[in-house]
């Protein structure tokens, strides 16, 4: 049967062909289908997807928390071992009163190696968070078995000094008379004061 538009009359639905009318009520369909999607639901599922990955964000959270919480104790005896390690380590740092033995006992080690001062300089106190860094400049001459000496009795020594910028060069013609130039850092607790004062700074 061909069915022309312009046959069909609007005002009288209920007579246009059985065809017609479910063309038109297939259209009517997928239009309140569109349109509540489009305007209810689509909204509905972006909510419900931000939902899911806020779930998954939130697991991972949990697993995470569960797994630190399950792991409590041995955090703390670690923190504890921590902070019993951290208090030995400041007790080899020398307080205000002991750097100037300290600096006796690394010139005295220098003298007990054998070695001959050119040098000893202390330089100017470097403060940093909670220590305060204390350079001395040093020349000395001797050799190599004295140099290993000094060396190994400063690493001895019961407070904490370094050696930097290690030079060794040779004297005149002699291989025996060489020179060490150095730079020894040894480091000073800081007072509550004192690191009040230099965080005011």
């Amino acid at each position: 049967m061909n069915l022309e538009l312009d046959q069909l009359d609007l005002a009288n639905v209920a007579r246009w062909p059985a065809a017609a009318r479910a063309v038109v009520i297939l259209f009517l369909m997928g239009g309140v289908i569109f349109l509540g999607y489009w305007f209810h639901t689509k909204d509905q599922l972006i909510e419900l997807a931000q939902a899911e990955q806020q779930e998954v964000d939130l697991r991972v959270i949990f697993e995470k928390k569960a797994q630190q919480a399950a792991n409590l104790e041995a955090y703390e005896k670690q923190l504890e071992e921590m902070r019993e390690s951290f208090g030995a380590m400041l007790r080899q740092l020398p307080n205000e009163t002991e750097v100037a033995d300290l600096l006796v006992d690394v010139s005295q080690t220098g003298l007990a190696s054998g070695l001959e001062f050119e040098l000893f300089q202390p330089q100017a106190e470097n403060p940093r968070e909670f220590y305060a860094e204390l350079p001395i400049k040093i020349r000395v001459v001797g050799d190599y078995h004295e140099f290993g000496e000094f060396v190994s009795g400063v690493a001895a020594l019961p407070r904490i000094v370094t050696l930097h910028n290690i030079s060794i060069e040779r004297i005149g013609k002699s291989d025996a008379s060489l020179a060490m130039n150095l730079t020894a850092k040894t480091y000073r607790y800081l007072e509550d004061s004192e690191r009040s004062g230099e965080a005011a700074k």
